[in-house]
């Protein structure tokens, strides 16, 4: 590979790829229609996409899916999504980035679809006592809710998940082949903290810190 194949401006990589399709383009709305709300109810998944001043971060978002609706966000209207912050890390990498830049992107899957969603908007965060007990979840309330404002909202054609066949069983990647979370977090430590006894105790804590 050599700098002279390298695509540096915006004129090169048009005449590369030449001008987008036109229903590339007329998908795009400005506000959640009820086809696009159909998508967002039927999502337990999104990948939440900000930027500070670090640089950028990318986190999964999944919430309880019940009777074909996902708790993954609430439609509030058609340019406004709330989105709670469920039990995580407690890196707030996402939520430190959206105080300082308020711009960013959201990919929502639908498990069985190859549509996937994409949204552009920006957000705030509230911690509104009101807002956070309509989020509850056995009586465990969010810390905090991401409040979206919609600037785009389109769908995404389905090569992506066709070509990788995301869903199908029979490609489900065999985790005993895999590096545990324990054995990553035993390397990165030296064998400090993780290992063996972090993966075995895992399904409990999980069980009594998921929401």
């Amino acid at each position: 590979m050599t700098d002279s194949h390298r695509i540096q401006t915006v004129e090169q990589l048009e005449a590369l790829y030449g001008t987008p399709g036109g229903t590339s383009l007329v998908k795009v709305s400005g506000t959640i229609t009820p086809e696009y709300r159909a998508l967002i109810e039927a999502s337990p998944f999104c990948a939440l996409a900000t930027s500070g001043p670090e640089g950028l971060d990318c986190s999964p978002r999944g919430d309880a899916h019940e009777n074909g609706l996902s708790g993954l966000v609430r439609i509030v209207d058609e340019k406004t999504l709330m989105m709670p912050d469920r039990r995580g890390n407690n890196r707030i990498d996402s939520l430190r980035n959206i105080v300082r830049d308020p711009r960013i992107a959201l990919l929502f899957l639908i498990p069985g679809s190859g549509t996937t969603l994409r949204i552009n908007a920006s957000a705030y965060l509230t911690a509104d006592p009101d807002v956070l007990e309509s989020f509850a979840v056995g009586q465990k309330p969010p810390r905090s809710v991401i409040v979206i404002k919609v600037e785009e909202v389109y769908f995404q054609c389905a090569r992506a998940v066709v070509r990788a066949d995301l869903w199908n069983p029979e490609k489900h990647v065999d985790v005993a082949r895999l590096p545990t979370p324990g054995d990553v977090l035993a390397t990165q430590s030296a064998g400090e903290v993780g290992g063996k006894p972090y993966d075995e105790e895992w399904p409990e804590r999980a069980s009594k810190t998921m929401w």
